[in-house]
Formats: structure tokens, C-alpha cells, sequence
């Protein structure tokens, strides 16, 4: 059983028609309107007329009973030339023409009549076929005198010519229509065509970007929300864009994880394998076993300090590591990373020089601050030959400042920001230095700062040493 397939109704007919109805409907009704107030307008304006003939001639009528005739014979000619007729109407609803200008009908219905006698003017616009009249304005006033009612005065007028110019600006409202209509038609088939262009924009950049192709923009505003739409589009291919370079990012750091770790682990096991080929087949002499036995110790713990290196990169990445914060005064401390540090600074024969009031205090984890300091007195260490090394501590208005600086071999301006990625050496060619050798010391310092809500700069020279300088916000403002 075949499935049949959903009837597609596209979307600029969906527009176009949607336009279309909408301005048709609206036309129609605004000319029925007219038309119906225009109709309107005609008769009111007829039976005003004729309400006003029969009150002035009623009104003669009362000033001058016993010319009564002389009245209706003059009011005749004047109203024969309207085309307009009158009765007269006795107490008893006998209708008596007085001049045959005009229709007229024979009888008053029963109805109009008690309408008639309690004083009331009647006005018929439109009930015709009561009087088997077509196209004719009736009036009937009544006649009355101190309150007594003798009878009444019927007004008849054709409208013929109301109706011609009736069908006239109807006919003229129609050409409005069709011409309305049609620029209409125009104005909606373009607008239409617009906006499914700019749909048809949208649609083919999704189907590139669907297919791989995240190099997309299209043209975007703010005035409609097909625009904005279009922003949105905008906004998602560049945080994709984002993020495939940082998967790319991610993947080039993974593999250079891997060739790094597979390099610095290659040098201390094979060290180690052979030493151990060597003092297992007796190929070793007996007063170099021992050295032998050393340097196998030696590449063990380098070996062991990688892997520590790593645990503790990944324990700061993933958010592992609790910090427990105190007051800690950072002269002892940075005299302690001094008495630590001097036999290696001796090696190279350097001076570590501790500059830090006593009254300086730093709100951090001892360990971990002991361990930043440390990487970086090693680095430059490394770095420094027959130098100086400062360890400064002061405190400013809301933070306190730990500067190390060095005169050692400085680093290229171009080079200073890669000193924070994993593994990289500023100096490749020390690779079997003791302190820092794999490249993790300072990714490690940086990640450990940023715990402790600080900052960390360098700022280094060719040739002219290196100073970092961190800062550490004090207690009160790290409790806000």
C-alpha cells in the first residue's frame, strides 16, 4: 500500500492569497458601507425635503383656513416642478389627490394610520411594496389643531434620479475597487516574492551548513523577524564556527599531548630498560652498577613527576581541587621557597634575594601557593645563569602583589603568552633540565591562580630577564 504523499501549498501562495483575501474582504465591505450609507444618505435627505413642504404648508394652512385653497393651489405649482405630489387626508383616512404630479396610492395602512392619528409623522424609505410603490419617498404629517386631529398630508416624490446617481457612484466605487484591486494584486505578488526570496536565502545556507559548509552568512536586519531570524542563523554558524576550531584546537593539542608524553617518556624508559638489560646480563662493570642503579632511580622519579604533573593539570581542569584559604604571611613563605631553592640556585650560581614586609599577608591555600611559587622560582632558575632572582611581596589597597623576577635569558615578546600551554618549552634545547622539564609547571601555576581568583602576567625581554607578577585579592574583597 502505496503512502500518499502530504499536498504541499508553498509558501508565496500562502502569502499571495492570505494579501489578496484580505484586501477583498475589506473591500467589499467598506463599499457595501458606503453604498448602504449613501442610499441612506439620499432618502433622509428626501423626506427631510418633503417634511419641510408639508410643514409650511400645514402651517399656511392654520393661518389661513378660509384660503385654504388658494394655499394648496400655490404650494401645487411649486411642488409640480419637484415632481413632488400631496394628499389630503381626512379624520375618516379618505385620501383626496390634489394634483397628480406625483404617485400616489389609495389607502393608508391600517398600521401608518394609528400612527397618523396619535400625531406622528410617518417616513417610509423603503417599504414600497405596502403601497405597491417602487422608487418612491412617502411622507405623511398629521394635521392638528389646538391638539384635535382632522386629518393628515401625504407627500409622495419619485427618487428615480437619486437612484440614477445612486447607480452612478456605485458604478465609479466599483472601477475604485477593480483598480485598487489591481495594484493590490501587484503590490501583494511582489511583497510575496520578497519574502520567500529571503526564505529561499535562508534555506539554501542551512542545506551548506547541514552539509558541512560552516563558512555561511546571509544578510540580516532587525525590522521583521524573518530578519532577525536571519541574525539568529548568523549567530549559530559562528558559535559553530567557534567550536569547530576548538575541537580542531583540541584534536591538534591531543595528538601533540601524545607525541609529547610518547618523547618525554621514551628518553627515562629506555634509560631504564637498558640499565636494567645491562645489569642483568652482567654487561655492567662492577664499580659503574651503582652509578647505573642511580640513574635508574633518577629516570623513575622524572617518570613519577610526569605523571604527577598530568593528575594535577587534569584534578585543577575538572574543578578536583579544594582549596582551604587562611592568612598567610608571604615573607616566611617566600624565605621558605628561598632555603628550598638555593641549592639548585647554587648550581647555576644564583642569588635568590626575598624582599617582603613582615606586615604582608596573603588569604590563600598554603600548599598550593607554596607549589606556584615554587614553578616559578625553578623557571627561572632554568633560565638565569650567574643572575639575580627576587622574591617581592607588598600589599596594595584592596590586593597584594608577589613579583619574581630574574636576569636570566628573557623570552621573545612573540613566545610569552605559549609559555602558559601544556608542554611547551620556551628553550627547546633544554630537554634534560631537572625542574620543569616536561612543560606542565607553568599551564599548572596559571590554572592554580585562577582558583585562588587571581591574575597572573609576565612581562620578559630578549636577553633582559623575566619578571611574573601575581595578584591575589585580599580577604575581605575575596568574601564579597
Amino acid at each position: 500500500m502505496t503512502q500518499r504523499k502530504p499536498i504541499k501549498f508553498k509558501y508565496f501562495y500562502q502569502q499571495f492569497f492570505s494579501h489578496i483575501s484580505i484586501i477583498i474582504v475589506a473591500f467589499l465591505l467598506l463599499s457595501l458601507l458606503f453604498a448602504h450609507y449613501l442610499e441612506n444618505l439620499v432618502y433622509e435627505n428626501k423626506a427631510d425635503e418633503l417634511i419641510s413642504y408639508g410643514k409650511a404648508i400645514l402651517s399656511d394652512m392654520k393661518e389661513s383656513p378660509l384660503a385654504s385653497e388658494q394655499v394648496i393651489d400655490q404650494y401645487s405649482e411649486v411642488l409640480a416642478a419637484r415632481k413632488i405630489s400631496f394628499s389630503m387626508i381626512d379624520h375618516d383616512g379618505k385620501v383626496y389627490l390634489v394634483n397628480n404630479q406625483g404617485p400616489v396610492f389609495n389607502n393608508l395602512p391600517r398600521y401608518y394610520w394609528k400612527k397618523l392619528t396619535k400625531g406622528q409623522t410617518i417616513v417610509v424609505q423603503s417599504d414600497y411594496k405596502s403601497f405597491d410603490q417602487d422608487g418612491v419617498t412617502f411622507v405623511v404629517l398629521p394635521y392638528l389643531d389646538n391638539g384635535k386631529f382632522y386629518g393628515g398630508l401625504l407627500l409622495t416624490s419619485p427618487i428615480s434620479g437619486s437612484l440614477s446617481m445612486i447607480h452612478e457612484i456605485n458604478k465609479i466605487l466599483l472601477y475604485t475597487i477593480l483598480i485598487g484591486f489591481a495594484v493590490s494584486f501587484l503590490q501583494s505578488w511582489y511583497l510575496s516574492q520578497i519574502h520567500v526570496k529571503r526564505i529561499k536565502r535562508l534555506r539554501h545556507a542551512a542545506s551548506l551548513v547541514s552539509a558541512g559548509n560552516y563558512n555561511v552568512h546571509v544578510h540580516s536586519s532587525n525590522y521583521d523577524e524573518i530578519g532577525e531570524l536571519a541574525n539568529d542563523f548568523n549567530n549559530m554558524v559562528d558559535k559553530i564556527n567557534t567550536s569547530m576550531h576548538e575541537i580542531e584546537s583540541l584534536e591538534n593539542r591531543r595528538r601533540q599531548f601524545m607525541a609529547d608524553v610518547s618523547h618525554e617518556m621514551r628518553t627515562p624508559l629506555t634509560t631504564i630498560s637498558g640499565v636494567i638489560e645491562g645489569l642483568k646480563n652482567n654487561m655492567i662493570p662492577e664499580e659503574d652498577k651503582e652509578r647505573g642503579i642511580n640513574l635508574v632511580s633518577q629516570e623513575a622519579k622524572r617518570l613519577i613527576r610526569l605523571v604527577n604533573e598530568n593528575l594535577d593539570y587534569e584534578k585543577i581542569r575538572s574543578n578536583q581541587i579544594h582549596l582551604c584559604k587562611e592568612e598567610i604571611q608571604l615573607g616566611e613563605v617566600l624565605e621558605i621557597i628561598q632555603e628550598q631553592l638555593s641549592l639548585q640556585a647554587d648550581e647555576k650560581n644564583n642569588q635568590i634575594i626575598v624582599d617582603a614586609a613582615p606586615d604582608v599577608y596573603v588569604f590563600a591555600d598554603y600548599d598550593r601557593l607554596v607549589q606556584i611559587l615554587i614553578n616559578i622560582t625553578k623557571n627561572s632558575i632554568q633560565f638565569t645563569t650567574d643572575g639575580t632572582i627576587w622574591l617581592r611581596g607588598r600589599a596594595e589597597k584592596d590586593r597584594v602583589v608577589i613579583e619574581v623576577e630574574d636576569t636570566g635569558t628573557g623570552i621573545d615578546p612573540n613566545e610569552v603568552e605559549n609559555i602558559w600551554r601544556r608542554f611547551y618549552k620556551a628553550d627547546l634545547s633544554r630537554t634534560s633540565n631537572p625542574y620543569g622539564e616536561f612543560g606542565l609547571g607553568l599551564s599548572i601555576v596559571k590554572q592554580l591562580v585562577h582558583l585562588h581568583n587571581g591574575e597572573i602576567n609576565v612581562y620578559s625581554e630578549k636577553g633582559k630577564g623575566t619578571k611574573f607578577v601575581i595578584h591575589f585579592l585580599n580577604q575581605t574583597n575575596t568574601k564579597q
